[in-house]
């Protein structure tokens, strides 16, 4: 049984989602204000930003200019602000490095796994870490594999996952069933199943909604 005195909060995004890294050390920075004060659980649910992205990944700039449209300079100008936003909350953004966009799905199937190893916030920072300050390609099962040694899982048995459809049944009925509730753009972080903040919103806001709505639950 669920604890009711403990905020849930699951946290969709994509770990090719430079917005949704913004959202979680925003999150991260509300919660430390927090501490002792609202008590909370974070659960991240699997979205796909691009989910037919072909084995090799596309070149970053021009799947932006496909998918959103706009200029190869307003892109830059848009990168600029996310790293000025990174920057603030103690990310770093490093562009140049992240040349390709991957397909996710087998890091979301991991991160399935590590929730029930308690080891899924861990592995979830590591992916973002590797991906947006790195530049790796975070589809590699070679990365895929140092990143969950490096946050103490077991290699051999996520080596038994990547080697199988093993979580994939379970990864794509959360993205429905998310997605069946109206997520359609990440971040999005839901509170008790029923109070959603969408995008990467400031410490500020995601301070305010938990300590208001541990106040009314």
């Amino acid at each position: 049984m669920s604890d009711p005195n403990v905020l849930r909060i699951d946290f969709v995004s994509d770990v090719s989602c430079p917005w949704c890294a913004i959202g979680l050390a925003s999150l991260q920075q509300a919660l430390q204000k927090l501490d002792g004060e609202v008590a909370t659980q974070i659960h991240f649910q699997p979205f796909e930003l691009n989910p037919q992205m072909v084995p090799e990944g596309e070149d970053s700039t021009e799947h932006l200019q496909r998918k959103y449209g706009g200029s190869a300079e307003q892109i830059e100008v848009n990168r600029a602000a996310i790293r000025e936003r990174g920057a603030a909350l103690g990310f770093t953004f490093n562009m140049d490095r992240r040349s390709r966009v991957y397909n996710t799905f087998d890091a979301h199937r991991l991160l399935h796994w590590a929730e029930a190893e308690q080891r899924q916030l861990a592995l979830k920072q590591a992916l973002l870490r590797a991906y947006f300050t790195d530049g790796e390609d975070v589809s590699s099962h070679v990365t895929l594999l140092r990143l969950v040694g490096e946050v103490g899982l077991d290699v051999q048995r996520a080596q038994q996952i990547l080697a199988s459809d093993e979580f994939s049944d379970e990864v794509r009925a959360q993205e429905q069933f998310f997605q069946g509730r109206g997520i359609h753009s990440v971040p999005a972080v839901i509170i008790n199943g029923q109070h959603l903040i969408s995008g990467g919103q400031p410490p500020e806001v995601f301070e305010q909604a938990l300590r208001q709505i541990a106040g009314t639950s």
